[in-house]
């Protein structure tokens, strides 16, 4: 994939357009999620950071690889080593914009939710002296925003993505090569939140290819995954004979969704793949967030934020008693 300079390419969209619609969200963001989310630096993801601290007992869904084994062994109880939590982070974010989330049959788009994510993100990371940026493709055009710290880059970090043309063709993003490309340049440590619908032609059952570059970034960096859905995606109407096309193959495929038994079948493979994202996330050792164009997306950031507090809660709670 090539990696053109905003001069290169320059935004086909108004960025004055999109200013409205970041105000809101960011607003919406805001007034929702900051009374969560105040002090100890844990943000979207609370974890840890790079310095080492003190040991406490292991709690089940602790990260194995932070095992304390001397204390272990002295001990004969699991212990895990505690890091204390950086005071300047960095984070990336991962942003598939291919056609496949130029679709949307609900209250939105996927890509309005990708860009609502992103929001979501950057808002919750950029305080503090926090630094963010992004690697983004739409299929057809990669493009990087590096990492710097501020509100103002923060907005025009976002109004850049929310300019991002649509491609003009069938195409597809390569999520495998953007977290490769990604894991080469060597980032400080920090949070990596990939937003996609993870969609990807393959072999139904296969690893996808996206999981074992996933897998290297946990390394060194906390992972979010943030996953946009459809309900359109998860089953068929029966609305007689339909011609479907793929927006990243340019494929078309006629279909009578008046069969039932079809109807079934569809449902079934959508469940096993959706199941097959969230196994391959976690394997990667990625924290997951669900976004549906039929649900309020806020809300369930409100819910995954809380979710990983008291995760986190009872973790420490667990090593004090």
């Amino acid at each position: 994939m090539s990696r053109p300079s905003d001069a290169d390419h320059p935004p086909t969209l108004d960025l004055a357009a999109a200013e409205p619609l970041l105000r809101r969200l960011e607003l919406s963001v805001r007034n929702r999620l900051d009374g969560l989310l105040q002090g100890n630096y844990l943000g979207l993801v609370p974890g840890p950071g790079s310095e080492a601290g003190e040991s406490r007992q292991y709690v089940a869904g602790d990260d194995v690889r932070r095992m304390d084994w001397p204390v272990t062994a002295r001990t004969t109880v699991a212990h895990v080593r505690q890091t204390i939590a950086d005071r300047e982070l960095e984070t990336w974010v991962v942003v598939d914009l291919s056609p496949s989330v130029d679709f949307g049959t609900a209250l939105t788009e996927k890509r309005e939710l990708v860009l609502a994510a992103i929001t979501t993100v950057v808002h919750l990371t950029v305080r503090g002296g926090n630094r963010v940026g992004a690697l983004v493709s739409n299929g057809e055009l990669t493009y990087r925003i590096p990492a710097l710290s501020g509100t103002a880059h923060a907005r025009y970090l976002m109004k850049r993505i929310a300019a991002t043309p649509r491609a003009e063709g069938a195409a597809s993003t390569d999520l495998a090569t953007m977290l490769d490309q990604l894991r080469r340049q060597r980032l400080r440590r920090g949070l990596v939140a990939v937003v996609s619908d993870y969609l990807e032609n393959g072999v139904v059952g296969a690893e996808p290819s996206w999981e074992r570059p996933l897998r290297a970034l946990s390394a060194r960096h906390q992972l979010l995954g943030i996953e946009v859905l459809d309900p359109r995606e998860l089953e068929l109407p029966a609305a007689g004979l339909v011609t479907f096309a793929d927006p990243e193959t340019g494929r078309h495929l006629e279909v009578q969704t008046s069969d039932a038994s079809l109807r079934r079948q569809y449902a079934a493979a959508a469940q096993d793949q959706r199941a097959a994202i969230a196994t391959s996330l976690r394997h990667a050792g990625a924290a997951h967030l669900q976004l549906r164009t039929d649900r309020d997306w806020l809300t369930d950031v409100v819910k995954f934020v809380i979710a990983r507090r008291r995760f986190v809660v009872g973790a420490v709670g667990a090593a004090v008693r």
